[in-house]
């Protein structure tokens, strides 16, 4: 609105009423010093996202009333009428109106005739407001709102605001949708806002979905954002093969700023009312979370009778030395995962992890505690108990000139159920020197380690004949060397003529001393009490040991031969490497259970990795072996990403027999498979446009030409809500006791539909969804080059 005299005119009439606001002309020239205010009036306060400071009742008055409008009926100094285009700031107050009146004896405004409000917790227009300067009580009748600090708008015939941040809405409505957005919204008799407390109660609400009911609530309270509250959540709702209709009502309780709990009421109906109960904690000594599952009887499986689930995690640091860590998990029975849906693990879970350890960690040295156990989910398997452990371990870098010292040791307990097995007790020592030497262009790192082990076993060899060779009490010393080199190089001409290339030639000598470890439990190289074999890719090639743990340390006198050859573009971005190397045997593998130990070499193992242009992608790898011919291992990946999703091409192979040599099975290898795996993958997602997204992935093995996996969906996401809908289906195994192998029966499969729609701007996402869907073949980003 220009400025006219008609204006200033009105604006000193206010002067003469409420006292002396802050009026500049119009250079702004001769405004007071306290004021930056000028006509047309601005306030940069008024829009501020946040809750105020409550101000005192003497503060309140003392605030300047800030008039303007195109002409004014004043009246007996007790009323003052302003009229055309009115424009009021008060402290935190702005009006907009085509009539305004003020009442000085109770200093209240009355504004009619479209009405705009602005403070710094919300915007409305209204055909009236009614507002008492002292108190910032106000009234508003037929009012379209908006909050400032959190995305919430609607409509109320009455809006009433008591003090300073608190509004009662009457036949309102309420939705966190954008403008001209109705997707959903709740509609109720009355509705509470308090800006502090950040949550908003309706009382006679219903919920409706683009002006439709949905369901009716005498009582709701929700969050605006993600602030906690105890009270019951929206409950969920699913379908799928597996439970049928399943309704889900969970129950949120706040219990303290560092505690909450939720428990769910979970109806499924092929299986009967599971009752779930997840419980967090914040401490002094690191963060947890507990979850427990508990299905009195499963109408499906009756025989297996009370079903149930727990696990604890925990995870902290406490006065920066002592670190805390907690693994838990147990359930009924072994086809737990099988049979139900849970948040405890997956059908994929081959075991459950039981462990706990605490460590008191210095510059200098560190010491830990820990225990372990797992529960198998297969029949007849009993792994060892770690009861306890205690690790020590001392680092003196550079303690005599250039030479490091560490000592690596523990102590070790190892029990079991399995009658056959023996329990011991273990005690390792392993000091090591190295010199690290190095440059700019080249590393060199030599290395002298002693490695002493005792153990206390206790078996009984009439139970099992292979037992008969161990001894109750035996010690093992066995010196290692191992020098580790590397050379870097720069190519002086480009290849290809766009790409630096380097060459990272690197070799490796180690050698043990072939010592008869046959009197230790594992000491054949066939397993022990927490060994086994490692697999021998391309960085394993230069490790110093061939096994885990330490029952079995296999000989070894040989050289690991390997290079790495990396490619830049112009701004020094890694483009391309591949790295190849393979073992060079002196006196055989070190495996005395290979039954091919007099090779000369081990397989080649590859690895490679590829970036063009930020849109195509590719990682490879395989290990092939000269001496037999035959390929053991081989993965690769192709991505091509988009502006809108990608698409990824994948396949795994591993042969049988590579699988025989390296991991053990309790029944024959062809109940589980006849070739090996042969497994293809193709995974996509496209984006369609900025709310839509399709979803795709199918796994096949080909050579039993059969479907492992496959899974589609689609998702829509805008600001107001979600919905999605994804269809999967996946290959159920034989059962474990059955005798026929992989190809000589009809495959099985196990099909879920996953429906999901969610409410979004209630703090967290909340809403209605399904079981689950999740893959156990899932989308990977294996590319090292992904910068």
């Amino acid at each position: 609105m220009p400025f006219t005299s008609r204006s200033l005119l009105a604006s000193f009439a206010g002067c003469l009423i409420y006292g002396s606001p802050a009026i500049a002309n119009d250079d702004a020239q001769s405004a007071p010093s306290d004021s930056t205010i000028s006509f047309p009036l601005k306030m940069s306060q008024v829009n501020i996202c946040e809750v105020p400071e409550p101000l005192s009742k003497e503060e309140e008055k003392k605030q300047s009333v800030l008039i303007q409008a195109n002409r004014v009926e004043a009246s007996n100094n007790s009323k003052a009428v302003y009229k055309g285009n009115v424009h009021i700031i008060k402290g935190r107050q702005e009006i907009k109106a085509d009539s305004i009146t003020l009442h000085q004896n109770e200093n209240i405004i009355i504004a009619e005739g479209d009405v705009d409000y602005s403070s710094m917790e919300m915007r409305s227009k209204s055909d009236k407001i009614t507002t008492d300067l002292d108190s910032e009580d106000i009234t508003m009748i037929n009012t379209s709102y908006s909050m400032s600090c959190q995305p919430i708008r609607g409509e109320a015939s009455r809006i009433l605001k008591t003090g300073q941040e608190i509004y009662q809405l009457e036949d309102a409505s309420f939705t966190t949708c954008p403008k001209e957005d109705n997707s959903w919204r709740f509609k109720a008799s009355n509705i509470e806002l308090a800006q502090s407390d950040e949550w908003a109660t309706f009382y006679n609400a219903r919920f409706e979905v683009l002006d439709v009911p949905i369901f009716y609530l005498p009582y709701l309270t929700v969050p605006v954002n993600a602030t906690r509250k105890t009270g019951v959540l929206i409950p969920s709702v699913s379908l799928d093969s597996k439970n049928g209709f399943e309704l889900s009502v969970p129950i949120y309780w706040n219990i303290a700023p560092n505690y909450d709990a939720t428990t769910t009421l979970n109806y499924m109906e092929k299986r009967g009312t599971q009752l779930d109960a997840e419980f967090r904690y914040l401490l002094d000594v690191g963060q947890g979370e507990v979850e427990a599952e508990y299905l009195n009887e499963d109408a499906k499986f009756k025989e297996k009778g009370k079903r149930w689930g727990v696990s604890w995690e925990h995870a902290g640091i406490y006065q920066k030395h002592w670190k805390f860590d907690i693994e838990y998990a147990q359930v009924s029975d072994i086809t737990y995962f099988q049979d139900l849906n849970s948040n405890i693990g997956t059908r994929d879970e081959g075991q459950l992890k039981q462990s706990g350890e605490v460590s008191y960690r210095t510059q200098d040295w560190d010491m830990t505690m820990r225990v372990r156990d797992f529960q198998v989910l297969v029949e007849d398997s009993n792994p060892y108990r770690l009861l306890p452990q205690i690790e020590f371990n001392y680092y003196s870098p550079q303690f005599y000139k250039e030479l490091d010292f560490t000592l690596h040791s523990h102590i070790s307990k190892f029990a079991t159920d399995d009658p056959t097995k023996p329990s011991a007790n273990r005690v390792h020592l392993e000091p090591k020197l190295s010199l690290p030497l190095s440059s700019t262009w080249w590393s060199l790192t030599p290395e002298a380690s002693l490695l002493y082990t005792y153990y206390s076993q206790d078996f009984d060899a009439k139970k099992d004949a292979s037992l008969s060779d161990l001894e109750e009490e035996t010690s093992r010393t066995i010196p290692e060397v191992r020098i580790n080199g590397a050379i870097y190089l720069d190519s002086t001409h480009k290849f290809l003529g766009e790409y630096l290339q380097t060459l990272e030639p690197k070799i490796q000598y180690l050698y043990v001393p072939e010592i008869d470890q046959s009197e230790i439990y594992g000491g054949k190289g066939d397993g022990g009490y927490d060994s086994s074999k490692l697999q021998l890719d391309y960085y394993g090639l230069f490790r110093d040991r061939q096994y885990s743990g330490v029952d079995y340390i296999a000989q070894a006198n040989q050289f690991s031969v390997g290079a790495t050859s990396r490619f830049y573009d112009d701004a020094y971005k890694e483009r391309m490497n591949i790295s190849f190397g393979q073992i060079l045997y002196l006196a055989g593998t070190g495996t005395t259970n290979n039954s091919d130990d007099n090779k000369n070499s081990s397989a080649w193992a590859i690895e490679s990795d590829f970036n063009y242009d930020d849109y195509l992608f590719y990682h490879g790898g395989l290990q092939f072996d000269s001496n037999v011919d035959e390929l053991q291992i081989a993965n690769s990946t192709l991505e091509y990403r988009f502006p809108r999703g990608y698409i990824q091409a994948n396949y795994r192979y591993v042969s049988k027999n590579y699988i025989e040599s390296n991991v053990s099975f309790q029944d024959e290898l062809n109940i589980i498979t006849q070739h090996g795996i042969y497994q293809a993958g193709l995974l996509s997602q496209y984006n369609l446009g900025d709310n839509w997204a399709l979803q795709g992935q199918y796994f096949h093995d080909t050579k039993e030409d059969q479907m492992i996996e496959a899974l589609v969906g689609v998702t829509y996401l805008s600001d107001c809500w979600s919905f999605g809908l994804t269809y999967s289906d996946q290959l159920i195994a034989p059962n474990s006791d059955s005798a026929l192998p992989i190809g000589s029966y009809e495959p099985k499969y196990e099909d879920n539909l996953m429906l999901s729609i969610a409410i979004r701007g209630l703090g967290t996402n909340t809403g209605i969804s399904s079981g689950s869907t999740t893959n156990a073949l899932d989308y990977g980003r294996p590319f090292y080059l992904n910068n």
